[in-house]
């Protein structure tokens, strides 16, 4: 009876860690996938001030002004640990009617002796807000190449979608502005 024991407890033994190793593969996957997911449920609720560029890249076709409202659009712009290039919103802020086409610029500028190429992430505050707002063109759908020395202005073209709630009166559109080049350099030299 000893032995018969012994071989049932190796026999549970091994299921348990055939389950454990599952269960472990399983959340390995579940972690890889976490990022991915994350940035689809972010497009799809508009949580931390993502923007579906695939659904707002058309003009707005059929969409009415309503002028009876003003949406104060502040505008920001911020370059993180470059010293190479500074970007800034050409005014900071537009009033703005929901429905109403509108053009804002970003004055940009290569303070070095080189080429930059550089990549724009939109952010828009409060997260509601980025459920309606619509950009049309934006130079963060692209990269953007600054010669040395080069100074151009960065347009966004959109509009606000006429839902948004009544009681959002003032939105944040704000872009980082990150060198591309720069850090796949960096990357591969193994420093960062």
């Amino acid at each position: 009876m000893g032995a018969r024991a012994a071989e049932e407890a190796r026999a549970a033994t091994r299921r348990l860690v055939r389950r454990l190793l599952v269960v472990a593969l399983a959340m390995f996957g579940f972690g890889f996938a976490l990022v991915p997911l994350y940035d689809v449920f972010c497009e799809v609720t508009g949580l931390n001030g993502k923007v579906d560029t695939s659904r707002a890249a058309r003009a707005p076709q059929g969409v009415r002004v309503d002028a009876s409202r003003t949406v104060r659009l502040e505008l920001l712009a911020q370059v993180p640990d470059s010293g190479r290039v500074e970007i800034e919103p050409a005014a900071p802020f537009l009033e703005v009617h929901p429905g109403e086409l509108r053009v804002a610029r970003f004055h940009a500028r290569n303070l070095s002796h080189r080429a930059v190429v550089v990549r724009a992430v939109p952010s828009v505050s409060p997260g509601l807000a980025a459920e309606h707002l619509r950009k049309v063109q934006c130079f963060c759908f692209d990269e953007q190449r600054l010669d040395p020395g080069e100074a151009r202005d960065f347009v966004v073209v959109f509009y606000l979608d006429p839902a948004l709630p009544a009681e959002v009166r003032t939105v944040s559109l704000g872009y980082t502005v990150f060198e591309v080049r720069h850090q796949a350099r960096a990357r591969a030299a193994g420093r960062g």
